[in-house]
C-alpha cells in the first residue's frame, strides 16, 4: 500500500480546534503534524491591566481548565511579591484544585476518550444478567444492578431504532481494532451515563468553596476571599463543610467502584496499546498541593525524568527552583509566531504570523515548549512517575497495586494505555487528598485559625513572577512582569503547549506527533488509532490558543452533534 497523508480536522472530544496530519505507510504512521488551529491573544489583553486583577481575566483562557489558570495567574504576583499565604487558604485552594482534576479525569475517561475503545451499537447485543454479573465481580457498587443494565440497554435500543442516537451516532462503531464484549460494552455505556452525575458533585464542590463554577470568584493576592466563621451562615461554616464531605465522598465512591475497575478491565482488554504511542519519554512535573505558606513543602513533589529512565530523576524542590525557573524557553520557528531564537517567557513575545499550513514551515498557533532544549510530555503521566521516582508513599502503592493486577510494569507506562491508567491512579490519588485537605482545614479552623488571606498592596517599581501548578493536563506556568502597577508582559505556558508543540528550530517533533510515529492505522479511512493516541494526552487547545480575526469579527459558527 502506497503511502498516504490523512487529515483529521478538527479532532473532536476534546476542547477547542485541533488538526492531525498523519502520513501512514503499510499500515503504520510514520510522521505527523500537531496544528493548533487558533490563535490565543489573552497575553495581549492583560498588558496594562492591574496585576493583582490579571487571574479572573487569565482563567478565560479556558471554559474547562478555569481554576487551574487563576491558580497560576495568582501564584504569579504572589511569587513576584514573595507573599505568604496563610493555610487556610492553601487548603481551600488544594481542595478546589484536587477536586478540579477529579471532576475533570471522569470527563476525560468517560466522556472523551471511552468511544475510543467501546463499541456502542455492540452494547445492543448484550445480555443485561451476565453484565450485571460482570459487574458486580468487578466491584460491589449499587449501580451495577441488573434492572440498571436492562433500562439503559432499552434506552439505548429506543434511539437507536428511531435513528437518534445523537452525540453516539457518528463513532467508529464495528472497527476492527474495537474488542469488547457486548456485555462490557453495556457497562461502560452505563457508566458513561452515570459519570455525568458524579463529575457534576465534584463541580458542585468547587462551586460551593470557590463561589462559582466554571470560573471560581474567591481568589485574592495573599490567599482566597472565602471568609471562615464556623457560627456565620454567610460563610464557610460547618453546614458548607459537611456539605462537601458528602459530595467527595460520593465521589470518591464512584472513583473507586466504578472509574478504577472500568479502566482495569479496558486496559487489559487492550493491553498491545501499552505498546503504541510512546512518543517523547522527557517528563516534566511540579511539586503541588503546597503544605507550607511560602510554596516550599509539597503532598506531591516534582521533577524532570529524561529518556524514561527513572534513575535519571531529578527532583524539582520548590515553584521558585531556578532549575525549573531558568530552563523553560518557547520556540515560534514552526509556529505562526512573528520571532527569532527560543525565548524565556519573562521575555516572551505574542506576535501573530499566519502562513497557511505549511508542513516544513509553519503550521500551527502553538509554541513550542522546551525545557534545556529538550521537548517535555506534560500530565498525569509525569506526575505519576515523577512522585514513583520520588518515593512518594501513595503514589507507589496505587502504581504497584494497577501493576500487579495487569500483569505490566514501569517501562508499560510509556504509551497510549500508561497515559489513560496514569490518569485513573491520579484520580484515586486526589479523591483521597480531597479529603485529607477538608480535614487538615477542619482540624486548623479548630484549633482557633480563622485566617484565610495575608492583605497586599501592589507597590510601585519593577516586578516579575512565576505561578506554576500542576494542573489537570500537567504543569502549567503564567508568568507576568509588571511595572508600577500595570502588566508589562504575560505569557502562559501551558500543558497542551508542551503536549502540542509542533517541531522546533532542531525539527524535533513535541510529544503529539512523536507518539504517533509508529501508531498501528488499520484503515486510513477511518483512524480510530490516531484518535486514541492523540485523546490519551486529554487535549485542550483553547488553552494552547484563542480564536480572534484582526479586526475581532466572529470567524465561524459551528453546529456541534
Amino acid at each position: 500500500m502506497a503511502a498516504r497523508t490523512i487529515t483529521l480536522d478538527p479532532v473532536t472530544r476534546i476542547e477547542g480546534h485541533l488538526r492531525i496530519d498523519a502520513e501512514v505507510d503499510n499500515g503504520q504512521v510514520t510522521r505527523a503534524w500537531s496544528s493548533a488551529q487558533m490563535w490565543r491573544g489573552l497575553e495581549v489583553i492583560l498588558k496594562g491591566k492591574q496585576p493583582q486583577d490579571a487571574w479572573v481575566l487569565a482563567q478565560r483562557i479556558c471554559g474547562v481548565c478555569t481554576t487551574v489558570h487563576a491558580i497560576a495567574s495568582i501564584r504569579s504576583v504572589e511569587s513576584a511579591l514573595k507573599v505568604a499565604v496563610p493555610m487556610n487558604a492553601n487548603y481551600i485552594r488544594n481542595l478546589i484544585m484536587a477536586q478540579h482534576s477529579l471532576q475533570d479525569h471522569i470527563v476525560h475517561f468517560y466522556h472523551l476518550s471511552a468511544l475510543d475503545w467501546v463499541d456502542v451499537l455492540s452494547a445492543l447485543k448484550a445480555d443485561p444478567k451476565k453484565t450485571a454479573q460482570l459487574a458486580q465481580s468487578l466491584s460491589d457498587w449499587s449501580g451495577n444492578s441488573e434492572g440498571e443494565f436492562k433500562a439503559v440497554k432499552e434506552k439505548l435500543s429506543s434511539f437507536a431504532a428511531g435513528g437518534k442516537l445523537g452525540i453516539f451516532s457518528s463513532g467508529y462503531w464495528g472497527h476492527p481494532a474495537m474488542k469488547l464484549s457486548p456485555e462490557v460494552n453495556l457497562m461502560a455505556v452505563s457508566h458513561y451515563l452515570k459519570a455525568l452525575d458524579y463529575q457534576r458533585k465534584a463541580a458542585q464542590v468547587i462551586a460551593v468553596v470557590g463561589g462559582k463554577n466554571p470560573h471560581i470568584q474567591n481568589l485574592v493576592v495573599g490567599g482566597v476571599a472565602t471568609a471562615i466563621n464556623v457560627d456565620n451562615l454567610a460563610t464557610l461554616n460547618m453546614e458548607r463543610l459537611s456539605l462537601v464531605r458528602s459530595l467527595m465522598e460520593e465521589t470518591r465512591e464512584f472513583v473507586r467502584q466504578v472509574y478504577y475497575p472500568d479502566l482495569m478491565a479496558i486496559a487489559g482488554a487492550y493491553k498491545e496499546w501499552f505498546k503504541y504511542g510512546a512518543g517523547v519519554t522527557n517528563y516534566l512535573a511540579v511539586p503541588e498541593l503546597p503544605e507550607d505558606s511560602a510554596n516550599t513543602q509539597f503532598s506531591l513533589p516534582g521533577g524532570v525524568i529524561t529518556q524514561g529512565d527513572l534513575a535519571k530523576f531529578r527532583p524539582i524542590t520548590s515553584h521558585s527552583d531556578a532549575f525549573l525557573v531558568d530552563n523553560i524557553q518557547e520556540s515560534v520557528a514552526h509556529a505562526w509566531y512573528d520571532g527569532g531564537a527560543p525565548l524565556h517567557p519573562w521575555k516572551g513575545e505574542t506576535k501573530p504570523a499566519y502562513t497557511d499550513f505549511k508542513p516544513d514551515g509553519k503550521y500551527t498557533w502553538c509554541k513550542a515548549a522546551r525545557f534545556a532544549g529538550q521537548p517535555m510530555q506534560v500530565g498525569p503521566l509525569a506526575q505519576m512517575l515523577t512522585c514513583y521516582a520520588a518515593g512518594n508513599a501513595r503514589v507507589k502503592r496505587v502504581v504497584d497495586e494497577a501493576n500487579d493486577k495487569l500483569g505490566i510494569g514501569l517501562a508499560d507506562y510509556h504509551s497510549t494505555m500508561g497515559r489513560h491508567l496514569a490518569r485513573g491512579l491520579r484520580a484515586c490519588v486526589m479523591a483521597d487528598v480531597s479529603l485529607e485537605q477538608l480535614d487538615r482545614l477542619i482540624a486548623n479552623i479548630a484549633s482557633g485559625d480563622q485566617t484565610y488571606a495575608n492583605p497586599v498592596e501592589i507597590p510601585n517599581g519593577e516586578f516579575r513572577g512565576v505561578g506554576f501548578h500542576e494542573a489537570v493536563r500537567g504543569s502549567l506556568s503564567h508568568w507576568m512582569v509588571f511595572k508600577d502597577k500595570k502588566i508589562e508582559n504575560y505569557q502562559a505556558v501551558v500543558p497542551t503547549t508542551w503536549n502540542a508543540s509542533p517541531r522546533d528550530e532542531q525539527g524535533v517533533m513535541g510529544p503529539y506527533e512523536a507518539s504517533l510515529v509508529g501508531n498501528p492505522v488499520a484503515d486510513p479511512e477511518n483512524p480510530l488509532e490516531v484518535l486514541r493516541t492523540v485523546h490519551s494526552f486529554d487535549p485542550c487547545i483553547a488553552c494552547a490558543v484563542h480564536a480572534v480575526d484582526p479586526a475581532g469579527r466572529e470567524i465561524t459558527r459551528v453546529k456541534v452533534v
